[in-house]
């Protein structure tokens, strides 16, 4: 069963709602989120924005391909991604990728340092604005969650603020096309996500499904304008398996479905290891961006490339 939170009763009772989320974070790993402050009109814009982009001419996606960069920015052409490690079987979707939004004389992007490139935009009015509008407000709420997950976790509530300054987030935008009846197609194949939590927002179409401990695939429940939030590896393992990372895929649609994913990274040099009082660890420490890119590197067939100009996967997130 996933249980369904209101973000509101943090304020007005948050014993009660620090409670009700711990439970979900050790038991399904899975929750719905309902009463948050993401406008409606700013949701409705991304999905809108969304259209505009998928039904671009191909060239046009080309234009910004996810294979002319190393930085897991722009777009993933339908099949490029494996995320059934075990299987390899392709997804069929397609994605826009973007990441903090930094200038190319930033020094991080003249150094090179892995996740801190310049986002690829296609030209198109108002999208550019729109995405970084979402992003801007999904990391806040983001932040906000994790005082709640630090509370839980007997830490002080402003624990996780600082390793969220410059962030490895990122915000994917998905595009599924109807399920063709094909054998063994999936539009998502089984996987957990990397980082600390997602926050999923979808259009309503089904397709999303989890596998509990123990249990079989579940249809993930639809609440109008509820955030679908699930815990990522990275947050299971910095709470020592004490927080439960739940497989997911999902299924080919009927119809085009879309969905907004906002993932929710720490800063690159952030140390991930078990948090005091969470036991004997059961991971060593290791930095948020390695932790990051060694999950990356088993989505795709291939390596990230060193020459932009190479048409081999250069990755993207879940």
């Amino acid at each position: 069963m996933i249980p369904v939170l209101d973000w509101r009763r943090f304020a007005t009772d948050p014993t009660g709602f620090v409670a009700a989320l711990g439970a979900a974070a050790r038991g399904p790993g899975f929750f719905l989120l309902t009463g948050h402050d993401v406008p409606e009109k700013l949701r409705a814009d991304m999905f809108a924005q969304a259209d505009v982009f998928f039904g671009l001419p191909l060239d046009r996606k080309q234009d910004i391909s996810i294979l002319k960069t190393p930085h897991y920015r722009g777009w993933a052409h339908d099949g490029l991604e494996s995320l059934d490690e075990k299987s390899g079987q392709k997804d069929r979707k397609e994605s826009f990728n973007m990441g903090l939004d930094l200038p190319a004389d930033d020094p991080r992007v003249i150094a090179g340092e892995p996740f801190r490139g310049v986002n690829q935009w296609p030209d198109l009015p108002g999208f550019r604005e729109t995405m970084l509008a979402y992003y801007d407000a999904a990391l806040d709420l983001g932040i906000k969650l994790c005082r709640a997950i630090a509370r839980d976790l007997d830490q002080p509530e402003d624990f996780f603020d600082c390793a969220f300054i410059d962030p490895l987030a990122a915000l994917r935008v998905l595009h599924y096309p109807p399920a063709t009846g094909a054998s063994g197609e999936i539009g998502a194949g089984a996987h957990s996500d990397y980082g600390v939590i997602t926050l999923l927002m979808t259009d309503g179409e089904p397709g999303l499904q989890v596998k509990p401990r123990g249990g079989d695939w579940t249809d993930v429940p639809q609440v109008d304008g509820a955030y679908i939030v699930n815990i990522g590896d990275c947050l299971m393992r910095w709470t020592n398996d004490i927080y439960v990372s739940t497989p997911h895929r999902v299924l080919p649609p009927k119809r085009q479905r879309r969905s907004v994913a906002m993932f929710i990274e720490a800063n690159p040099d952030v140390v991930v290891q078990a948090l005091p009082g969470t036991g004997a660890p059961k991971y060593p420490p290791i930095r948020a961006a390695d932790y990051l890119q060694s999950r990356l590197d088993a989505t795709y067939n291939a390596p990230v490339p060193k020459d932009p100009d190479q048409t081999t996967p250069a990755g993207g997130m879940t």
